[in-house]
């Protein structure tokens, strides 16, 4: 190649186009293209989140290109799954049906374009390709086959077109077949007294290993009951799942109830940013605080394999913290530490408990998220510890999720800004303590609080980039702004910064409704709920407005109902209600629960109501589930 901006590379690549694409636009051209677009505009936002890039997307084709062919496949499947969900909710003749191809191989890339026989064969993949279904090269497949929890169908040789040699194809397979229940192949050992002396070294080996641990661990605590797989409330993860449960406090001091929440709090927040990981968020976890729970209870009722559990005890400027990781579904103690520290030396402890777990997990940090979990650099010497547990004091009151939590919360960050003016956190939790006066409706000025909060969060992410938390704000104050396409992009700044952080995807979520979309809201609620299922009400209750303005009726109802047995003083879940009961003529309990809402807040103003709603969004039209159900609140009585 004599073009020196032309180079040549090794890159997963995945192709996808629509089946039937010209029939669908015959039928209905403008709801067409505008669906393709929303429907390339989740597709594109994936493939971001899972490292990738989308290349070009003429016409109903979408081309991307991904450095690994694990993230590149598993993006394929979760799209189609997405989809196909997605797709149930439309009349058959108007469905969107993706055929996706995924190839590992040589590209040309110029400029920000890639040509060349690995995008040739992906293109031909795809077109091989069952509606709704993922086809891999033999390349692809061979890097996958033992990685992933995905059955596969070999396809056989395909002759493709401008190729003198034939390519291997394989379909992955959409939902588990019985392939893995049949009997396997028989192998055939030729050198029978070799492999007896071979099995015989193993076990020999074996025991030497058994009899060396049990010397050598005899501080390991005996098995614990194993979980069952079919009796977990939510289907296991395909990665490595883990929930760390709150680490007791052993000091006889309330005070230091700060201290070992926030212990806790940071090792679910270093693990949660592993995009290999599925961690579940303190909201869950935190419910089992004060109470003796057994790891088999844990693990089925959140959907995990491990638990992690502890205690710290400070004692002046010393700390000992003890550690357990639990493999539920196996039924024993991965291992067990107890670790005697100078509280100087407490960040670097907590990312020695980090390591050493994500190594038990046999999962490796990629260079970005080495420099992920250490915060050390905020809280160096005497004066960074004191401001850290001044933190997360604040964060404590915070959570109360109150008026009067919000106050104490807010005098605090104000002292860290004062004596702490270099360190981000104080004035991350400020811009939030000002954000929640908004939703309290505690605010004397509304546009002061925003303001005040949009310079804050703006000055945290000044001092510190990397502050998942203060993008998800910023997120949902442009939505405030009506900048929606801002709000989106810090929506997804914060979830590819902390992947398992069920805020930063509740509030990318939001975003995405907000600016009309929330056909692609509703998968991230999802999986918001699924890392918090115990938790938070918030997501059930917006994913029951999402619902209702993509006209599921029965689904937004099921989701309010599931917000109001966790919150059932959930204010906006029983306005939920009003309209969903309204909008399918049941006008009695519409107005039984518009008496729930005036039980709520004998104040309430519809007017009041709407204005703070419809600030946040685009749609406001007379047809928007919104502004329905403004209507439907005063039909109900609610004045």
């Amino acid at each position: 190649m004599n073009d020196k901006t032309m180079k040549r590379k090794l890159i997963a690549i995945l192709s996808a186009d629509v089946k039937g694409y010209s029939r669908l636009m015959s039928l209905d051209e403008e709801g067409t293209i505008g669906r393709l677009g929303d429907y390339k505009q989740f597709m594109a936002d994936l493939i971001r989140q899972k490292g990738g890039r989308v290349v070009d997307d003429p016409g109903d084709n979408l081309l991307a290109e991904f450095l690994s062919v694990v993230d590149a496949v598993q993006c394929a499947v979760e799209i189609q799954k997405k989809f196909k969900v997605r797709n149930a909710g439309l009349p058959e003749d108007r469905r969107m049906i993706f055929r996706i191809g995924v190839n590992l191989g040589d590209v040309v890339e110029k400029g920000e374009r890639i040509f060349g026989e690995g995008v040739n064969i992906v293109a031909r993949l795809e077109k091989l390709a069952e509606p709704g279904g993922v086809c891999l090269s033999g390349t692809a497949y061979d890097q996958v086959k033992d990685r992933l929890p995905l059955e596969f169908k070999s396809l056989g040789l395909q002759k493709i077109k401008n190729m003198t040699e034939p390519v291997r194809v394989y379909q992955a397979l959409m939902e588990p077949s019985d392939l893995k229940k049949k009997k396997g192949p028989t192998i055939e050992i030729k050198n029978k007294k070799a492999f007896v002396l071979g099995i015989l070294a193993v076990f020999l080996a074996a025991g030497i290993a058994v009899a060396v641990w049990r010397t050598t661990n005899r501080s390991i605590p005996p098995q614990i009951e194993a979980a069952s797989k079919e009796k977990m409330a939510y289907p296991l993860p395909d990665k490595p799942s883990i929930a760390v449960l709150p680490f007791v406090n052993l000091s006889g001091d309330p005070q230091q109830e700060f201290f070992s929440e926030g212990i806790t709090e940071d090792i679910i927040t270093a693990l949660s940013k592993i995009r290999e990981l599925f961690v579940i968020a303190r909201g869950s976890t935190f419910t089992y605080k004060g109470k003796a729970v057994k790891v088999r209870q844990v693990s089925e009722e959140l959907g995990v394999r491990f638990v992690l559990g502890g205690s710290v005890q400070r004692s002046g400027d010393r700390v000992r913290i003890s550690a357990q990781l639990s493999d539920a579904l196996r039924g024993h103690h991965l291992w067990s530490e107890r670790y005697d520290r100078d509280l100087k030396d407490l960040f670097a402890l907590q990312d020695e408990v980090t390591l050493k777990i994500l190594k038990s997990l046999q999962v490796k940090l990629t260079e970005g998220e080495q420099g992920s979990i250490f915060k050390e650099k905020f809280f160096k010497g005497k004066q960074g510890l004191e401001c850290y547990l001044k933190m997360w004091e604040g964060v404590h009151f915070l959570l109360l999720m109150s008026v009067e939590g919000n106050n104490k919360s807010r005098r605090i960050a104000e002292e860290m800004v004062n004596k702490w003016p270099e360190n981000p956190w104080g004035y991350d939790l400020l811009a939030w303590t000002h954000y929640m006066d908004l939703l309290y409706g505690s605010s004397k000025s509304p546009r002061e609080s925003l303001r005040k909060a949009m310079e804050l969060v703006q000055k945290t992410l000044a001092l510190d980039d990397s502050n998942s938390n203060a993008h998800g704000l910023l997120s949902q104050i442009y939505c405030f702004l009506r900048e929606f396409n801002k709000g989106i992009a810090e929506g997804e700044r914060g979830v590819a910064l902390d992947p398992n952080g069920e805020w930063v995807n509740f509030f990318y979520a939001n975003a995405l409704r907000y600016a009309g979309r929330p056909w692609d809201a509703i998968p991230v609620y999802q999986k918001a709920i699924r890392l918090n299922p115990l938790g938070s009400c918030f997501s059930s209750q917006s994913m029951g407005d999402a619902y209702w303005a993509t006209g599921q009726m029965e689904e937004a109802e099921s989701a309010n109902k599931q917000a109001l047995r966790q919150c059932p003083d959930n204010l906006f879940a029983h306005v939920g209600q009003v309209g969903i009961y309204m909008e399918t003529g049941r006008e009695k309990e519409a107005r039984a629960e518009a008496a729930e809402v005036l039980r709520i807040n004998p104040k309430f103003s519809v007017d009041n109501y709407a204005r703070g709603i419809l600030a946040h969004h685009k749609e406001k039209g007379p047809q928007s589930a919104v502004v329905k159900n403004m209507g439907f609140l005063r039909k109900a009585g609610l004045k």
